[in-house]
C-alpha cells in the first residue's frame, strides 16, 4: 500500500482552488478529475474494499 503525502495533496487542492477563484472552471474540473484518477490509482492495490457511498443528489 502506498502512503499518501498530505502536504502534496493539500498543495494540489490549493492550486485547484486558485484556478476556481480565477474563474477557469473547466481547468479546475479537469485538474480535479486528474487528481481523482491518481488517488484511485494509488488505492487500486488495497484489499480491504470499503463499501461505496451513494452519490449525493447533486452528483451526476
Amino acid at each position: 500500500m502506498s502512503t499518501l503525502d498530505a502536504k502534496a495533496l493539500a498543495h494540489r487542492i490549493d492550486t485547484v482552488l486558485d484556478i476556481l477563484v480565477a474563474g477557469d472552471y473547466h481547468s479546475a474540473i479537469n485538474n480535479l478529475e486528474i487528481l481523482k484518477a491518481e488517488l484511485l490509482a494509488q488505492d487500486q492495490g488495497r484489499d480491504d474494499e470499503l463499501p461505496s457511498q451513494p452519490k449525493a443528489p447533486w452528483e451526476i
